[in-house]
């Protein structure tokens, strides 16, 4: 599997924060540790330091950070076991050296802070490292398109087990079977399958024992776990024909998905994208039923900066993936959303998304 090399990323982040007159930071994010150093165990927190790096953890993953810092180059991080909470705190504060430190102050929670602040002088510096990570390096980019086309091939395999009397939770169930088959270490997320004209009409509906009945669209959000890296896309089906509604409604979503996709280049705003999309929906008076936001950044978190919102201001840089992902839902009429993801590069984007989406895959149980 491919390795993410962590070098040069602690020095980026002593850079940004040089800006703000610091010059080491307390990491409590587990994605951000991970980010920054490659370990990847559920207790421990990172100190990046112009002085020297520190990986607090519990004897639990001393070993196991050990090996994962050297294979991932991050040698120059000293790793220093903890038992209890309070050594972990006395071992961070001796790591700060009695001077400011930046710290996380939406991750570390309310007592942890207090007690920090009794002791060393905390800033709150959210957002520096998930700006950090927006832009992908080309080995982060390789783990979430092999993420993408698990995906992908895992929704092609189960696509035509969608008939008259299957459930939700069946088709859930296949599909993350079959990307663990394909080799991801897991769903990205419970896999959305919403059925019918109730529960298609809900956007992050979670899969019942609804089975599926003739005319229902059934809407499939999937994504594949690999390296630590996400994946996300959504494909939209129907049982038996589409009504004339139907293939009105799933054109009018392809339509606004594709005028999206057409706006993200580096440069454009993210509001852009979201317009582009909305934009399709106001030209035909149904733009209330489109109910959320565009998109959203993937990476080592399923959602992450930046977001495609209606109000944003953020500008698209190479190297960020994003989702485009509009969707119309109504109760009592269900719900069709189409979901690719790309990232943005030098000529515009790269989808990563493989699985067909403007053509019927079978007669019977197709996709609109």
């Amino acid at each position: 599997m491919t390795i993410v090399g962590v070098r040069g990323r602690a020095e980026r982040l002593l850079n940004v924060l040089g800006e703000r007159d610091l010059d080491q930071m307390m990491v409590s994010d587990r994605s951000n540790i991970r980010w920054l150093s490659g370990f990847t165990g559920s207790a421990g927190v990172l100190i990046i330091s112009a002085s020297g790096h520190v990986l607090v953890t519990d004897g639990r993953y001393t070993e196991q950070a050990r090996d994962q810092l050297d294979a991932a180059g991050a040698t120059d991080v000293e790793v220093v076991s903890a038992r209890t909470l309070g050594e972990q705190h006395n071992a961070v504060i001796a790591a700060a050296g009695g001077k400011a430190i930046g710290a996380e102050a939406s991750v570390v929670s309310y007592g942890t802070w207090s007690n920090f602040a009794a002791r060393v002088d905390l800033v709150g510096v959210d957002g520096v490292i998930s700006d950090l990570r927006r832009s992908k390096d080309d080995a982060e980019v390789e783990l979430i398109a092999q993420a993408a086309d698990i995906a992908s091939h895992a929704l092609a395999d189960v696509a035509p087990m969608i008939a008259v009397g299957v459930s939700e939770r069946e088709i859930r169930d296949e599909l993350e079977y079959r990307m663990r088959k394909l080799g991801a270490d897991g769903p990205s997320y419970e896999t959305i399958v919403a059925s019918g004209p109730t529960n298609a009409a809900l956007p992050h509906a979670r899969p019942t024992t609804r089975q599926f009945s003739e005319g229902d669209t059934v809407v499939i959000d999937v994504g594949a776990l690999v390296g630590g890296y996400h994946s996300d896309m959504t494909r939209t089906f129907v049982v038996g024909e589409p009504t004339d509604e139907q293939q009105r409604w799933y054109q009018l979503v392809l339509e606004a998905q594709m005028a999206g996709l057409d706006a993200v280049v580096a440069g454009a705003r993210v509001s852009d994208v979201d317009r582009a999309c909305r934009s399709v929906f106001e030209s035909v008076g149904l733009s209330e039923l489109f109910v959320h936001g565009t998109g959203h950044g993937v990476g080592l978190d399923i959602h992450e900066e930046p977001f495609l919102g209606a109000s944003g201001q953020t500008e698209l840089v190479m190297g960020d993936v994003v989702t485009v992902e509009p969707g119309l839902y109504r109760v009592g009429t269900g719900g069709i959303r189409i979901e690719d993801l790309v990232v943005v590069t030098s000529e515009g984007h790269q989808n990563l998304t493989t699985h067909p989406k403007d053509s019927p895959c079978l007669p019977s149980r197709r996709t609109i």
